[in-house]
C-alpha cells in the first residue's frame, strides 16, 4: 500500500514566499544586486572600445593609441571579475542566510504536522523532502539563482548599450524573441507538473529503500526478498519513467532556445553590413553591435542551463513549504489549564468512541472507559484486536470518529499540542536516539527545555540503566546516535522510557514500550516505574501479561470492543476471555483459582 504524499504548495504561493524570502534579507539583496549590475555595466565598455579599435584602424591610427585602447580593455575586464567576484560572495551570503530559514522553517513544519498524518505519509515522503529537496534548494540557491539574475542584468544593461550604439540595428534582438518567448512557455507549461512527478517518484524510491532497510531481517525470515526486490524495481523504474519525462522537455527547449539567441548575431552580421555599405552606421558600430549580441548568448545559455535546477528547485520549495498546509487534527480552544473535574481530579474518560482509519471501516466500535486519577490500565488483547489503536486515542494521537476523549473533562483534541504533550505521553516499542550528548538526550524532555543532573540521574536509576551510563567513556556527556556510542535496543529503550520519567506527565501510555527487553529486565524496569508511576495515571498495552497483573484495572479488547472490564483476580475468577490469554500464556488451562495462584508465584519468584 502507497503513502500519503504530504501537500504541496500551490505555484502562486511559492512564488510568493521564495520573494518574501529573498526581501527578509534587504541589505544583502541590494548588495548582490547591485554588484551583478555593476559587472554586467562593466562589461558593455568592452565591445564598444572594440569597435573603436576597428574604427580607428581603418581609419588611421598609431601604436600609442592602440595601446591605451588594449590598457583600457584590461582594466575592465579586471574591474569585471572583480565585481563578478563580489558579487559572487554576496549572493551566496544572501542564499545560505534565505536556505538557512527555509531549513529551520521546514523543521519546525515537520514537528508540528500531527503525528497521525506523518505516519500515513510514510518516511519515504519526509525523508525526501529532506534531503534531496533541500539539497536542490541549495544548489538553486548557492549557483542558478545569481546565475539567473547575472543573465537578466547583462541583456537588460547590454540591451541599453546597443541602443546607445545604434537604435536601429538593436532591433535584431527582436529576431530571438519569438523562439526563445514560445519554446519557454512551452517548457514552463508542462515542466512543473513533470518535476513533481519526478519527485514523488524519487520518494517512492526513498520510502521502498527505508523499508528494505528497516524491515531487512522480517524480509529475511520470511523469505520475501524477491517481493522486494520486485517492490524496488518498479519504484525504480517509475523514477527512470518520469525523469526521461523531463528529458523529453529539455531536448525540446534547449535547442529551441539556443537557435533563438543565436539569431540576433547573424541578423547584426547581415544587417550591419546593409547599415554600413548604406552610410547609416560606421564599421566600429556595427562590430560593437556584433559583440553585443554574442556578449548576450553566453549569459543567456548560462540561464538556459540552469534553468533546469531552478524549476526543480521551486517544486522542491513547493514541497517544503506545503507540509506547513497540512490540516490541523485538532480543533483547539481556550481552556485555562484545562478543565478541572468537580472533585479537583483529571480522569481519563472515553465515552462512546468509535474509530477508523480515513474512510475505512470502523476498528473501534462505542468504546467506553473511565481511567481515574492515579490508576494503572492494563489493555490486552490478541494481535489486530484494536488495542495499540485506543492507546493512541487515549494518548490523543488520534482523535475519533464519534464520541470523545477527555482529560478531566476537556477533549483531548481541544488541548493544544504542547499542552497535550505534557500532560498524556506515548511511548512505544520503536525508539529513536538523537545524534548528540546522552544528556541533551533527556533534557529534550524536561518541561523546562533543561534538567538538572539530579533528575536524570534518578531517572536512569528508575529505568534500571545508571550503571550502564555510568560505564560509558564520558558519562552523561557521551556522544550516542549517528557518529557517536552505539546504543543496544535494550539501552535505546531504557533511554525512551528515562525521557518519559523526565518529561513528569499527568498520563503515561505505555503501547508494549518494555517488548524489546527479556523478560526478567522487562519485569525489573516495570516494577522501578511503579514507584515512580504513583499518583499519575498509567494505560499499559500489554504484551506480556504480567503487566496486566500488576494493574489496578484490566480491559480486554476484542474485535474493537472492550469485552471484559476488571481487576486481575476478578477477571481470573470468571473464566472468561482474560482468563483464556492468561492460560495460554501459562501454557496450561487450570481453572481460574490455579491460575491466580501461579500468578503470584511468578510474581513472587522476581523479588
Amino acid at each position: 500500500m502507497s503513502a500519503k504524499i504530504l501537500p504541496i504548495s500551490d505555484p502562486k504561493s511559492t512564488r510568493r514566499y521564495a520573494l518574501k524570502a529573498l526581501r527578509s534579507h534587504p541589505r544583502l539583496l541590494v548588495s548582490a544586486i547591485g554588484m551583478n549590475a555593476a559587472a554586467a555595466a562593466t562589461a558593455l565598455v568592452g565591445p564598444r572600445l572594440l569597435g573603436d579599435l576597428v574604427q580607428t584602424v581603418v581609419s588611421g591610427t598609431t601604436v600609442t593609441h592602440v595601446t591605451g585602447i588594449a590598457i583600457a580593455l584590461l582594466a575592465f575586464v579586471v574591474l569585471e571579475a572583480l565585481l563578478i567576484r563580489g558579487a559572487t560572495v554576496q549572493g551566496g551570503k544572501l542564499s545560505q542566510a534565505v536556505l538557512a530559514e527555509v531549513r529551520e522553517e521546514f523543521i519546525e513544519r515537520v514537528l508540528a504536522v500531527p503525528l497521525s498524518t506523518a505516519e500515513a505519509a510514510g518516511s519515504g515522503d519526509l525523508i525526501s523532502r529532506a534531503s534531496r529537496d533541500i539539497d536542490s534548494m541549495g544548489r538553486a540557491a548557492q549557483y542558478a539563482l545569481p546565475a539567473i539574475v547575472t543573465a537578466v542584468l547583462t541583456v537588460s544593461l547590454t540591451v541599453v548599450g546597443m541602443l546607445v550604439a545604434s537604435p536601429g540595428l538593436s532591433l535584431v534582438m527582436l529576431v530571438a524573441v519569438p523562439p526563445v518567448v514560445l519554446a519557454t512557455r512551452w517548457y514552463m507549461r508542462r515542466s512543473t507538473a513533470a518535476y513533481l512527478a519526478y519527485s514523488a517518484a524519487a520518494a517512492d524510491v526513498t520510502e521502498q529503500l527505508s523499508a528494505s532497510t528497516s524491515g531487512a531481517a522480517t524480509i529475511e525470515a520470511l523469505g520475501l526478498q524477491e517481493r522486494r526486490i520486485e517492490a524496488g524495481d518498479a519504484s525504480v523504474k517509475g523514477t527512470y519513467d518520469a525523469d526521461i519525462g523531463t528529458l523529453r522537455l529539455r531536448t525540446v527547449f534547449q535547442p529551441s532556445v539556443e537557435f533563438g539567441y543565436r539569431l540576433p548575431t547573424i541578423a547584426a552580421l547581415l544587417l550591419g553590413s546593409y547599415f554600413y555599405v548604406n552610410g547609416w552606421a560606421s564599421l566600429g558600430v556595427v562590430t560593437a553591435v556584433v559583440l553585443y549580441t554574442q556578449q548576450i548568448a553566453q549569459p543567456l545559455a548560462q540561464a538556459r542551463d540552469w534553468l533546469y535546477t531552478v524549476q526543480t528547485s521551486l517544486v522542491s520549495l513547493a514541497r517544503l513549504i506545503g507540509v506547513a498546509e497540512v490540516p490541523p487534527d485538532r480543533e483547539v480552544r481556550a481552556h485555562a489549564g484545562g478543565e478541572q473535574a468537580p472533585d479537583g481530579e483529571r480522569n481519563l474518560s472515553v465515552d462512546k468512541v468509535t474509530f477508523a482509519y480515513d474512510d475505512g471501516p470502523d476498528v473501534l466500535h462505542d468504546i467506553n472507559l473511565t481511567v481515574k486519577q492515579g490508576e494503572r490500565l492494563a489493555i490486552v488483547g490478541s494481535s489486530g484486536a484494536g488495542k495499540s489503536t485506543l492507546g493512541r486515542l487515549m494518548a490523543g494521537i488520534h482523535s475519533p470518529r464519534s464520541g470523545s476523549v477527555k482529560l478531566g473533562g476537556t477533549p483531548l483534541i481541544e488541548l493544544p499540542l504542547d499542552q497535550l504533550r505534557s500532560r498524556v505521553a506515548l511511548v512505544s516499542h520503536e525508539q529513536y536516539v538523537l545524534g548528540g550528548t546522552l544528556r541533551e538526550n533527556l533534557e529534550l524532555a524536561a518541561r523546562a527545555g533543561s534538567a538538572s543532573d539530579e533528575t536524570i540521574w534518578s531517572a536512569l536509576d528508575a529505568v534500571v540503566a545508571k550503571e550502564w551510563v555510568k560505564a560509558l567513556p564520558d558519562g552523561l556527556d557521551t556522544v550516542v546516535g549517528a557518529g557517536g556510542t552505539s546504543l543496544s535496543p535494550v539501552q535505546s529503550q531504557q533511554l525512551a522510557i528515562a525521557r518519559l520519567v523526565v518529561a513528569d506527565p499527568d498520563v503515561l501510555v505505555l503501547d508494549e514500550a518494555t517488548s524489546v527487553l527479556d523478560p526478567t529486565s522487562a519485569r525489573h524496569l516495570e516494577r522501578s516505574l511503579n514507584a515512580l508511576v504513583a499518583g499519575r495515571t498509567v494505560i499499559a498495552i500489554a504484551h506480556r501479561l504480567h503487566t496486566a497483573f500488576d494493574a489496578h484495572r484490566v480491559a480486554v479488547v476484542e474485535d474493537g470492543r472492550v469485552v471484559e472490564l476488571g481487576s486481575h483476580a476478578e477477571l481470573i475468577e470468571t473464566g472468561g476471555a482474560y482468563a483464556r490469554l492468561w492460560s495460554s500464556w501459562h501454557g496450561a488451562s487450570p481453572d481460574g483459582r490455579e491460575l491466580a495462584r501461579k500468578a503470584h508465584d511468578a510474581d513472587s519468584s522476581l523479588h
